[in-house]
């Protein structure tokens, strides 16, 4: 039952949800998630963390920058089926549309661009 807490408390807040959705195709850094969502870097960390915790991301650190994925080879079959739950019925929704086309202006500005500009190292 805890698994089970654990999980439903990671999705639900609509920022951990739009910070999974926007990996759904593949790994961000965070200064590129922090540009995304226009939050501090200390409250995106925390959200970041509580996500790694109930397994659904995984991480790994390249220089001074530390990227995240989905951890869609997660042993956790309720981590599995609640990221599908998310992309079916999130798809389409008109905030993670516009944060869509967000990213896709963000992917093409470099990391030491985006990080100099939010004061991130």
């Amino acid at each position: 039952m805890n698994k089970v807490v654990e999980v439903l408390k990671a999705v639900s807040d609509p920022t951990r949800m739009r910070i999974l959705m926007s990996l759904m195709n593949g790994e961000l850094c965070v200064c590129r998630i922090t540009a995304l969502l226009d939050l501090a870097p200390s409250t995106i960390s925390k959200h970041l963390s509580i996500l790694r915790q109930a397994k659904f991301l995984k991480s790994r650190k390249d220089g001074k920058w530390i990227y995240f994925e989905l951890n869609d080879s997660s042993q956790e079959n309720l981590v599995t089926k609640t990221l599908e739950l998310l992309r079916k019925n999130l798809e389409n929704d008109s905030i993670i549309k516009t944060d869509a086309v967000k990213l896709g202006r963000i992917l093409q500005k470099s990391r030491e661009e985006l990080c100099k500009n939010q004061k991130i190292k």
